[in-house]
C-alpha cells in the first residue's frame, strides 16, 4: 500500500502514459517511413530497370532492321537509321548491362563519367577500368551489398569460381567465368590479381557479415556474340 506521499498524483500517471504513448507512435511513424522509403526507392528501380531494358531491347531490333535495310534501298537505310537514333535519344542513361543467371541479376552500367555513376545510385564502373571491348582490359564494377534498395550486389556472396557473369555493350555480349574469389581490408586501395593476358571482369562488394573488409571476384572472358 502507497502511504499518501507515495501515492503518484493522477495527472503525473497520465502525463507519463502520454508521454510513453507518444514516443511509441513516433518510433513506429519512423520505422514505416524508413521501410516505405527504401520500398519506394526499390519499386523506382525496378520501373527504371523495366524501361530502360525495354528501349535496350528495341535498339537491338532496331540495329537489325538497319543492318537488313543496307541490303535494300538507301531511302530504306536512312529511314532505318533515324529510327535507331531515335531509340538511343530514349535511352541515354545506361550504355551497357550486367547479367549473372545465378543469382537473377540484371542491371544497367551508365558512363563512367556520368554523375550517376556511383554505388549510391547505381552499380559502379570504376575508375581506371577498360570497357569490355578492350582486349585484355579489365572491366571493374562496384555496387552495395547488404540491405536497401541500392544494395545491388547483396547476392554476389552465393557466387562461386565456375559460375558465369555476362556483359551487354555497344551490341556485343561478352560471357565471363568467375576463376578468383578474395577478400582484401576496406583501406582504400585495392589489389587485383589477374592474368594480363587476359580480358577480365571484376565485381567489388562489402563482404557479407563484416564491414570491414570487402570481396573481390575476378571473371575471366569466355565468349563474346554480337
Amino acid at each position: 500500500m502507497y502511504t499518501k506521499q507515495e501515492r503518484m498524483p493522477k495527472n503525473k500517471k497520465n502525463e507519463s502514459f502520454f508521454q510513453t504513448a507518444f514516443l511509441g507512435a513516433m518510433i513506429a511513424l519512423l520505422g514505416g517511413f524508413l521501410l516505405s522509403y527504401n520500398y519506394i526507392q526499390k519499386q523506382k528501380i525496378m520501373a527504371y530497370d523495366y524501361m530502360s531494358n525495354t528501349f535496350y531491347d528495341g535498339e537491338k531490333v532496331a540495329i537489325r532492321k538497319n543492318i537488313e535495310a543496307k541490303n535494300t534501298s538507301t531511302e530504306q537505310a536512312n529511314s532505318q537509321t533515324q529510327n535507331t537514333e531515335n531509340v538511343t535519344q530514349a535511352d541515354n542513361s545506361y550504355i551497357g548491362y550486367l547479367n549473372i543467371p545465378k543469382i537473377n541479376l540484371t542491371k544497367g552500367f551508365v558512363d563512367i563519367n556520368s554523375a550517376d555513376n556511383t554505388v549510391e545510385k547505381n552499380i559502379m564502373v570504376v575508375e581506371g577500368s577498360d570497357y569490355p571491348n578492350v582486349d585484355k582490359g579489365n572491366f571493374i564494377i562496384a555496387g552495395h551489398s547488404g540491405t536497401g534498395w541500392k544494395a545491388f550486389f547483396n547476392d554476389l556472396r552465393k557466387l562461386t569460381e565456375g559460375d558465369t557473369a555476362k556483359v551487354t555493350y555497344k551490341g556485343v555480349t561478352y560471357t565471363y567465368q568467375i576463376v578468383n574469389i578474395y577478400t582484401q581490408p576496406k583501406t582504400g586501395k585495392l589489389a587485383i590479381y589477374r592474368n594480363y593476358d587476359k580480358t577480365t571482369l571484376t565485381l567489388i562488394t562489402c563482404t557479407n557479415n563484416d564491414s570491414t573488409t570487402q570481396t573481390i571476384y575476378i571473371a575471366e572472358l569466355i565468349n563474346k556474340e554480337e
